[in-house]
């Protein structure tokens, strides 16, 4: 996962931390403040809101951690809920219309959650320390996350992930999603990671054997494309805490989870 506008860019994503619901076609939406000429926020004051929105506290292993009573939490409870009845209502119609639903996750800080590094970090990013903390396979599952991929198979809907994670944190992913309950379809032929040295044929566009030249968008969007147009899907919605998870198009219908501790374009 890559993070170049860290700090620079978390008044943005902080303005838009409670938004939940993020409807199609309103992929700009929150990011105005992103390049503002005002004065910024200040940044120790941002980060008080931020420890606010979570609940962050210590737990005693020394790990900080979101409370299940913030107000975090509670976005998230509802955006589930909202997604949950959405999910029953599109895989009826799709199995009635013949079709295969699915809908795609994004993993960090959409199905894992990332505050301990991001707290323990001061919100900076550092290849080394972050590769470290993935690999370590012990983060949380973000609230509600793991019962909702569940819950999406249960209604018959084909589950995917699309990350940004590294194909060398593939292990890494795979042992720390079952450690949160999120055991659905974690091969590779459903969980979509970037591979840069040997990227797939339908990233050709942007992305060659040893050279990636894929945005964010670029990368999730034509995966999302694959998911359609090569194995034959069609994806009923699409979950992330990132615009950039969501642009792109190939989902009927997306859902932006609240993350004001960074932005990725």
């Amino acid at each position: 996962m890559h993070k170049p506008l860290r700090i620079a860019a978390i008044a943005a994503a902080c303005a838009v931390a409670g938004a939940g619901l993020y409807g199609a076609g309103a992929a700009t939406a929150g990011q105005s403040t992103a390049n503002s000429t005002h004065e910024p926020y200040n940044i120790g004051l941002l980060v008080k809101d931020i420890d606010t929105y979570y609940g962050t506290t210590l737990d005693a292993n020394g790990v900080y951690q979101a409370s299940s009573d913030s107000q975090y939490a509670k976005d998230l409870a509802a955006l589930d809920k909202s997604a949950r009845k959405y999910i029953d209502q599109a895989a009826r119609k799709a199995h009635h219309k013949g079709e295969k639903p699915a809908v795609v996750f994004d993993i960090d800080d959409t199905l894992l959650l990332s505050l301990d590094y991001e707290r323990r970090y001061n919100y900076t990013y550092n290849s080394t320390t972050w590769a470290d903390y993935v690999n370590k396979a012990d983060r949380p599952g973000v609230f509600g996350s793991a019962e909702l991929v569940q819950y999406a198979e249960s209604k018959g809907v084909e589950v995917f992930y699309n990350s940004g994670l590294s194909e060398a944190q593939r292990t890494a992913a795979v042992e720390n999603l079952k450690k949160i309950g999120a055991d659905v379809n974690l091969d590779a032929g459903h969980m979509f990671l970037k591979d840069k040295a040997n990227p797939p044929a339908y990233l050709s566009a942007c992305a060659t054997p040893g050279t990636w030249t894929c945005t964010t968008v670029q990368y999730k969007g034509g995966t999302r494309q694959h998911i359609e147009d090569d194995l034959g899907y069609e994806i009923i919605a699409n979950f992330g805490d990132q615009y950039s998870d969501l642009d792109g198009g190939y989902a009927d219908r997306t859902y932006k989870l609240p993350n004001p501790t960074y932005f990725v374009s």
